[in-house]
């Protein structure tokens, strides 16, 4: 694997990244010892409730700053929270609403255990990064680092210590609404960044007040979930659970981070959240996990429709026995869970389990020491939307753009002595490009496109907002209102369009129509869109084309007319400034795709590193082979793909095989910027294990090095394979490494054809 160096590197992150105090292993050792003891010291003076209660996860359930409630269910969760039989609150936030409800659980209960504060902070909390996909598009693991520094800093000064992030589900399947989440369809590169967004959450010291305890969700194979629909079965074999659902688990695990969520979904028939398997063979045996796992939103009870249970009272003894420690919102560990263990169903051992690693994660975030550390409305007041965060946001949101096609160097635009037609409802929006994980920021916040063009004052800039795309006010809760009937506007942006040198067309999904429950069958542009972009083209073919969008479109007329297009994703805060930089010029895109683009929804699930088939190509001129018959059966954009505005060439490559020897293969190739501009490209390297015991992938990515080079520079790149790279887990979740033939692949995409063939013995 190489180390990827960065030649720029945004103060504001380091000096972010400075902020974190560090401790020598001696120290940590130290504390770890220190740690165990005080846990073992509390956990012997609590009663069965009391350890429920640290297994039970509210949701904020009254205004703290109004009086206490007096009746109802808020009545019962306050009472809990008094008796200490919370541990855990979320969507709790700001400094003074998090120390009121802090104070009551370590002031009025009567061990004082203080609560952990839990928060979705997807891709940022105030100020907003793009969204995890569109940052898995850049490629840039110390950028992706620093993007959760900076939310963990601002999440951390309104009072929130855990977030439930990062998402490291694989995903194949852009219909998934999720997708946006995540970080693609590789397990090689999601498991990069599963352990860069850990770093960045937690940093080196998870005591200091600037941050928050990781989550790594969803445990597992949520990202299968069968048709792309959420919630739903996933139905996978040992050799993808292992080998491509698992690393980046695993990579998150060995980072350390310090929660688990379960998922959704089943896996082999059984809900995960029930899966002894999944939580206590696989993590907490055989990868050491001691940290905790917490269901997702009442998925304990969620067995119960599933069918594996038939009331509460079984969900709560088939989760606790299976490892699942936090009940989030569910009410089924605090309502039946310590009559289980009085009537000896469930071990009170298992809550002692359970209860250990809840209350070490708190002792690790130096709660006990202080519990009001992250509630100071002085450090909330200064760091809220701060200028330096904007900064970096906009360093992440032009990182993560990626640039799909540029026929006849359409792009980037001049700067001056041109007229442009800026067209498209998404192109003065500034709550969309904020993406659907943003509760906590505030609507309307975001740079639009608009916005962000018209600071370039050389050129005439013409604005049409063309017809509505979406009715009505969209929000996180409700579905998103489709125009597809109401063209006004047409008339006015074609008239716009016909006047101008250059369009430049906005199109794509609103932030809400991606996200958790944000399933679809259809990958087009939605509403009038279409329409309206191939009207425009008919009067002018001069058209860049900018996306909006959360999942890979299937956007196949727009490759074939349309001569630029952009992949800007939902870029959060400072999208619209980012987007002008690329299209002008002042930053060359260097993004690639972290997922295939389907040529039509039919393709899903799509990715690059599939199997091979018996039957792979047409050798009789017959239709007996694996394939459409209406359709190419590649994607529209491979997995890797991303141009920029220099070009690259891939040249000498050599193999060098001492395997047998040291346990290393090593390659060498030189990349060279052909082109006019300096530029940065993402080196990609692929392998292929040619026959297995089981069937291996066509391409398998095992290496990449993002490298910026000046017009006309070379570089030597090399890559170091060893047996993680070229080893596979069994069916039976073994890792070997099998001798044989293997070919590797260097390029700028997943279709690298520049190969070299090599043998392991």
């Amino acid at each position: 694997m190489k180390t990827i160096k960065i030649t720029r590197v945004c103060a504001v992150a380091v000096i972010l990244l400075c902020l974190v105090n560090t401790k020598t292993h001696a120290q940590m050792e130290e504390t770890k010892v220190d740690i165990n003891q005080k846990v073992e010291s509390l956990l012997s003076q609590m009663t069965i409730e009391e350890k429920v209660g640290q297994m039970n996860l509210y949701n904020g359930f009254w205004d703290v700053t109004g009086p206490a409630p007096e009746e109802g269910n808020a009545a019962l969760k306050y009472d809990h929270l008094k008796k200490g039989w919370v541990g855990a609150m979320l969507t709790v936030r700001g400094a003074e609403e998090v120390r009121k409800v802090q104070r009551i659980a370590v002031e009025e209960s009567r061990l004082g255990i203080p609560l952990l504060i839990g928060f979705d902070v997807i891709h940022g909390y105030k100020t907003l990064s793009p969204i995890p996909l569109a940052e898995s598009a850049s490629w840039d693991l110390q950028a992706i680092e620093k993007s959760a520094r900076v939310a963990a800093t601002e999440a951390s000064a309104s009072g929130i210590n855990w977030t439930f992030a990062p998402m490291v589900d694989i995903s194949r399947d852009a219909r998934w609404g999720r997708v946006m989440e995540g970080a693609g369809e590789d397990p090689y590169l999601g498991s990069l960044i599963a352990k860069a967004r850990v770093n960045g959450f937690q940093g080196d010291d998870l005591s200091a007040h600037n941050t928050i305890a990781a989550c790594a969700k969803h445990f597992a194979a949520y990202g299968f979930a069968e048709a792309g629909r959420d919630y739903n079965v996933a139905d996978i074999g040992n050799g993808t659970l292992y080998n491509t659902v698992l690393p980046p688990f695993k990579a998150a695990s060995e980072a350390g981070v310090k929660t688990f969520m379960n998922s959704f979904n089943t896996l082999n028939g059984v809900p995960v959240t029930g899966s002894s398997f999944l939580q206590r063979d696989i993590l907490k045996r055989d990868w050491n996990f001691d940290g905790f796992v917490v269901s997702d939103w009442a998925s304990i009870n969620e067995m119960i429709p599933w069918g594996h249970a038939k009331d509460k009272r079984q969900a709560a003894q088939i989760a606790a026995n299976a490892g699942s420690d936090m009940d989030m919102e569910g009410y089924v560990y605090i309502q039946e869970l310590a009559q289980l263990v009085k009537d000896g169903v469930v071990k009170e051992s298992i809550l002692d389990d359970a209860v250990r690693r809840i209350l070490k994660v708190k002792f690790e975030l130096g709660l006990f020491e202080d519990p009001y550390r992250y509630c100071d409305d002085d450090r909330e007041k200064e760091w809220t939307y701060h200028e330096s965060y904007r900064e970096a946001v906009l360093d992440m949101a032009k990182k993560s753009i990626v640039l799909l096609k540029n026929d006849n160097h359409l792009l980037p635009l001049k700067k001056n002595g041109q007229t442009i037609a800026l067209i498209g409802d998404l192109a003065d929006d500034k709550s969309s490009p904020l993406g659907s994980w943003r509760i906590a920021s505030d609507d309307d916040t975001a740079v639009s496109v608009l916005e962000g063009m018209s600071s370039y004052k050389g050129n005439t800039l013409n604005f049409s907002r063309g017809p509505e795309v979406f009715e009505g006010t969209s929000s996180f809760l409700q579905e998103v209102k489709i125009n597809t009937t109401d063209t006004s506007g047409f008339d006015e942006a074609i008239a716009t369009a016909k006047a101008a040198d250059v369009v430049v067309m906005v199109l794509g999904e609103h932030g809400f129509q991606s996200g958790e429950g944000r399933s679809r069958t259809n990958l087009d542009l939605p509403g009038l869109q279409q329409e309206l972009l191939e009207e425009v083209y008919k009067v002018n073919p001069n058209v860049v084309l900018v996306l909006n969008n959360g999942r890979p479109l299937a956007i196949e007329w727009a490759s074939e007319h349309i001569p630029a297009i952009v992949e800007a994703w939902h870029l959060g805060t400072e999208s619209g400034n980012a987007i002008a930089n690329v299209l002008y010029g002042d930053y060359n895109p260097s993004g690639k795709l972290p997922m295939s683009f389907p040529r039509n929804v039919g393709q899903a699930p799509i990715y690059y590193n599939n199997y091979p088939t018996g039957r792979p190509t047409d050798k009789d001129g017959n239709v007996f082979w694996s394939h459409y018959t209406d359709v190419e059966k590649t994607p529209l954009y491979p997995f890797g793909h991303g141009l920029s505005y220099t070009t690259f060439e891939y040249s000498n490559l050599k193999v060098t095989n001492t395997y047998k020897e040291n346990q290393e293969v090593k390659v060498s190739f030189t990349l060279k910027n052909t082109g006019a501009l300096k530029g940065k490209e993402v080196a990609q390297l692929y392998i292929r294990d040619l026959v297995g015991s089981v069937i291996r992938p066509l391409k398998e990515l095992k290496g990449f090095e993002l490298i910026e080079l000046e017009a006309g520079a070379s570089k030597t790149v090399e890559f170091v394979l060893t047996k993680k790279e070229l080893g596979f887990y069994t069916n039976q979740g073994e890792f070997v490494v099998e001798s044989g033939d293997f070919k590797v692949f260097v390029g700028g995409d997943s279709n690298a054809e520049l190969e070299q063939d090599f043998t392991l013995e």
